[in-house]
């Protein structure tokens, strides 16, 4: 068995592959990227508009408008969302429910085509399955997350307002502290960090399905080891991500609003 460093030269190997593959003509893997496509968006849109809902209004909510509201200072909370929902919740809300949702099916569904040897026959059929198969997933899913993280983040401020509500202050305070705390860097980061989430994602899942071994079993091994690495990956890329920008964008780091 492969250790983790050699595996993540592997990854990094099918990274480049599908890249490299993908964005080359002929593009014949239209019909599978319209197919992934609307099978991811139809299995995760839920799960994350519930997910950012329940983590705005739950964990950041309750807990932060009693702080807030001890010094009657609701208007700041504005701030304060735009801080977490756009740096954190909404990357890391759109990759969580990528990963477990969309990935784990993704790794079951290739990793069975191994066990059916279904790959293999696309192999002696001559058909790459790098383009035909990885390529269209890694696109979809990297373009998803990206998406999602609007879902998120429209999601995350309805679950701000509804504190508001509930505590019955007026929106127009928090949402004039949201956008004047607000910039186009903190979101472009937040777009190319889901975006990164999603790529990752994709070559992980892909990565385990394409290497399955030990027929079924095997595949429930695959799937669980990919949900595992995607979350440890998740962790690492968030944390040097955000140094990086942190350090590149001194501005963020400076109170506005």
């Amino acid at each position: 068995m492969p250790g983790p460093l050699m595996e993540l030269g592997r990854m990094t190997v099918l990274l480049a592959r599908t890249l490299n593959r993908g964005l080359r003509p002929p593009f014949t893997f239209g019909p599978e990227l319209v197919s992934q496509f609307r099978f991811t968006l139809r299995i995760c849109w839920f799960p994350l508009l519930l997910v950012s809902f329940a983590l705005s209004f739950g964990p950041a909510g309750i807990q932060v408008s009693g702080f807030f509201g001890l010094f009657g200072a609701f208007d700041r909370m504005g701030a304060l969302w735009q801080l977490v929902v756009t740096r954190l919740f909404a990357p890391l809300t759109s990759a969580v429910v990528l990963a477990g949702v969309a990935g784990t099916a993704i790794c079951a569904d290739l990793g069975a085509r191994v066990v059916r040897e279904e790959v293999a026959a696309l192999n002696v059929l001559g058909v790459d399955e790098v383009k035909n198969l990885v390529a269209p997933r890694l696109f979809v899913i990297a373009t998803c997350a990206v998406l999602f993280n609007v879902f998120a983040l429209v999601s995350g401020m309805l679950g701000a307002l509804l504190v508001l509500a509930q505590h019955q202050q007026s929106f127009g305070p928090f949402l004039a502290s949201f956008f004047g705390s607000a910039s186009t860097i903190e979101f472009a980061g937040s777009f190319i960090k889901a975006g990164l989430y999603g790529a990752m994602i994709a070559i992980v899942c892909c990565y385990k399905g394409l290497n399955v071994s030990g027929g079924p079993e095997g595949v429930g091994r695959a799937v669980n080891q990919s949900i595992v690495i995607c979350f440890l990956a998740i962790a690492a890329i968030d944390f040097v991500f955000t140094q990086l920008l942190l350090a590149t964008q001194p501005i963020l780091s400076e109170p506005r609003g």
